[in-house]
């Protein structure tokens, strides 16, 4: 197929409903044609999404790559539904040969898929080691072999962008278990896995031309939330996804973002501040029972301690 070099892409996980879709919209609406990966391809389709090993859940959940198509086309941009499983490496695989093959590059990508299923809310003593490892898997591991795909092409233009959908879960402990208001420690731990990866890769193609964030979204509402985590403790009340889709259409645009290379993005705090979503009232605070790591404040406070008392002698 004959490629158009002018043609922006943009590939998104996780693109079939929540912060995916809506961020398809705003690459959308921001001049690209944009890649859309899930597993759910129609309205309708049944799955296991239950975030417990105690029941099982299959109802089908709204939304789908085919409503998301629809968006991004509504927009007047095209787009591409690759099907893919974040725990097959073969169907990622597939999935961004695609993308390459039909159009030629990747400019932007946005890791937003996640693990669904058991072991996300359940007590480290009552979930299988293997489905921890399938959470580290989806969460951490499955982005990595969509950047060695894409990253050749993005050096070799001296341009691309890779966007990590973070959480604070990644930073911080809940003071309550589980079900309770807390999660399960196979989130945190690949949530903390995948929040080093911007800050290395940045390091690593420095002079490159590619840039590499995290934006963490905290509380976002979406309708997974909706539908499944009240029974958790957990409220469908977070902010609009919409705050996440300008976020990172900033990063992509203006001069300034060249200065977060590598940085975690705050995004409902950086979205209020700079008044990227009129209308929308900010932030709220932060009720639920969090305790943040500052491993690395304590440490950067005890050597510029020891620095000055050096230099004192």
């Amino acid at each position: 197929m004959e490629h158009d070099e002018g043609r922006k892409v943009a590939l998104i996980t996780g693109a079939s409903r929540g912060i995916g879709r809506v961020c398809a919209q705003h690459l959308a609406r921001a001049g690209y044609d944009v890649a859309i990966t899930a597993r759910t391809v129609n309205e309708g389709e049944a799955r296991e999404h239950s975030s417990t090993l105690r029941k099982s859940n299959t109802t089908p959940l709204p939304g789908s790559l085919a409503s998301t198509a629809a968006l991004v086309e509504a927009e007047g941009r095209e787009a591409m539904m690759v099907p893919a499983d974040l725990m097959d490496p073969v169907s990622l695989g597939a999935c961004v040969a695609t993308v390459l093959e039909r159009w030629g590059r990747v400019d932007v990508v946005v890791h937003n898929g996640r693990y669904i299923g058991p072991g996300h809310m359940d007590r480290f003593i009552d979930t299988p080691v293997d489905l921890i490892e399938k959470q580290v898997y989806a969460n951490a591991i499955a982005p990595l072999h969509i950047n060695k795909m894409v990253l050749p092409g993005m050096i070799a233009r001296r341009q691309g962008t890779l966007i990590s959908i973070s959480s604070a879960s990644g930073y911080a402990d809940p003071t309550r278990p589980p079900g309770d208001g807390g999660w399960g420690l196979g989130y945190g731990m690949s949530k903390a896995c995948f929040h080093r990866v911007a800050g290395h890769l940045a390091t690593e193609l420095a002079g490159t031309g590619v840039r590499c964030y995290n934006v963490q979204p905290n509380l976002i509402a979406t309708e997974r939330i909706a539908a499944d985590m009240a029974e958790f403790g957990i409220e469908n009340n977070g902010a609009p996804a919409d705050v996440i889709g300008v976020v990172i259409n900033w990063l992509l645009t203006d001069p300034e973002a060249e200065s977060y290379n590598g940085q975690n993005i705050e995004a409902q705090f950086f979205c209020h501040e700079r008044g990227l979503l009129p209308g929308w009232a900010g932030p709220r605070a932060n009720d639920a029972p969090i305790r943040y790591d500052l491993s690395g404040k304590v440490l950067l406070d005890l050597e510029a301690d020891l620095r000055a008392r050096l230099a004192a002698r």
